[in-house]
């Protein structure tokens, strides 16, 4: 890794809102900017002294292409500073940390804005193609005649039956395959039963509700509608998730045999999360005080139907690279896509045959302690804003490493098209020089 050290300044993210059938209350820009002004009002330089911008977002509305630029602009950055936005579906907003890296180790930029955000409820519902060519033919109708002739071929059923934005976007085109459908795979692969996964997804909504009761959720920021009503919390955590409760759910991917069902995978979410990052330069300048600093990060391919499994391929590299073992990492944040992803993945590393046939490694990589990895609940109780949950997972290890006072951590992510994203981290709370 280049010798330049990167370093979190400091970080916040909204409340974290669960879809309801019906678009929030917030547009993704809403978000990112309430977010950003939160964060920046406490910072000892203005907004115009970034250097550059950089947000991920996997579904922008039409109106939000370059959401980066618009948020930039909105939160004062001024013309002057650029902005844009990357797309690394569940990753983005960890593809937003990396690329301010790069820039910062490149001597490019020394003070930059990175994270990420998506309002999922906000996802449009669509017209089908038969009904797009009978809107086209009924274009080019020129006389009354051609006009009512095309309405009599109109057929309600057929023509006006939407199609979920959401869902094409959460179905791999190369592969046919929903991401439920791929946890699916990997609870057949590992032989992960309906109770274990059940039990991770209890576990996950009482860490949350411990860490809150706890005030270590202190990256949240508040988020005000336009009515004035104010959003403190993530929404979706449960006190009352139980066993019981989750046993009445039915599979939701494989409706005969599966094990996936709504209660046991991430939630549909909106939400923001940001971290500033800065060169030792920048760190000087202003008299910054960094929470911590990034310290390697690796991006990793494999199959789309397996795609659960990328925070194996993504964070093992990182491990070797760094001569650690994967209880030598203080604390883990693995993005819960889904419970059968999770533990799917801590099946892999305990796996003589995927670690050898699938990682090069000469056996298994051995198994990671529950009290290290997520320690606060992950998305299935907090939700999982596809495009800001990568930024989110860095930003809370950090907090979660100062709360604990422990040193190093590992954030992974898998990535809808099978690819996997994974960032070493240590603390400046700790000691670390």
């Amino acid at each position: 890794m280049a010798s330049e050290p990167v370093y979190v300044v400091d970080g916040a993210r909204t409340p974290f809102l669960k879809g309801r059938s019906a678009p929030g209350p917030f547009a993704a820009s809403d978000l990112a900017v309430q977010a950003g002004r939160a964060l920046l009002i406490r910072q000892p330089f203005a907004a115009a002294d970034l250097d550059e911008v950089i947000l991920g977002c996997a579904s922008p509305s039409a109106d939000e292409v370059n959401i980066g630029r618009v948020v930039a602009l909105r939160l004062g950055c001024g013309h002057q500073v650029p902005a844009w936005t990357v797309m690394r579906n569940c990753a983005s907003g960890m593809q937003a940390i990396d690329s301010a890296m790069a820039n910062i180790r490149n001597g490019v930029s020394q003070l930059v804005l990175a994270g990420g955000v998506d309002a999922l409820s906000h996802a449009p519902l669509l017209y089908n193609e038969v009904m797009v060519r009978w809107f086209g033919q009924m274009m080019q109708a020129k006389s009354i005649g051609q006009k009512v002739g095309m309405f009599t071929r109109l057929r309600p059923v057929q023509l006006l039956s939407p199609v979920v934005g959401l869902l094409k976007g959460l179905t791999d085109p190369v592969v046919g395959l929903l991401m439920g459908q791929t946890a699916e795979n990997l609870a057949w692969r590992f032989a992960i039963t309906r109770q274990q996964m059940d039990e991770f997804s209890v576990r996950s909504h009482q860490r949350a509700v411990a860490a809150r009761q706890a005030g270590r959720f202190g990256e949240i920021v508040p988020l005000v509608d336009g009515k004035g009503r104010v959003y403190l919390e993530d929404d979706g955590v449960r006190p009352d998730s139980s066993m019981v409760g989750l046993a009445k759910l039915k599979p939701f991917f494989d409706r005969r045999y599966g094990r996936v069902t709504p209660g046991n995978s991430s939630q549909i979410t909106d939400g923001a999360a940001w971290l500033i990052l800065a060169s030792e330069a920048a760190v000087e300048k202003w008299r910054l005080q960094p929470l911590g600093r990034i310290t390697d990060s690796q991006w990793a391919g494999l199959d789309p139907a397996q795609m659960g499994l990328g925070p194996v391929h993504a964070a093992t590299p990182i491990l070797q690279r760094q001569q650690l073992a994967l209880d030598d990492v203080d604390l883990w944040e693995i993005n819960e896509a889904f419970a059968a992803q999770v533990l799917g993945c801590l099946a892999a590393w305990q796996s003589d045959a995927y670690c050898r046939e699938q990682l090069g490694l000469a056996g298994a990589l051995g198994s990671l302690a529950s009290e290290r990895l997520n320690g606060d609940g992950g998305a299935i109780a907090i939700g999982h804003p596809v495009g800001a949950s990568g930024a989110r997972i860095v930003l809370h290890l950090l907090y979660a490493l100062r709360a604990a006072g422990a040193r190093r951590g590992i954030a992974a992510i898998c990535i809808g098209g099978g690819q996997g994203g994974a960032m070493l981290v240590e603390s400046m709370a700790a000691g670390v020089a």
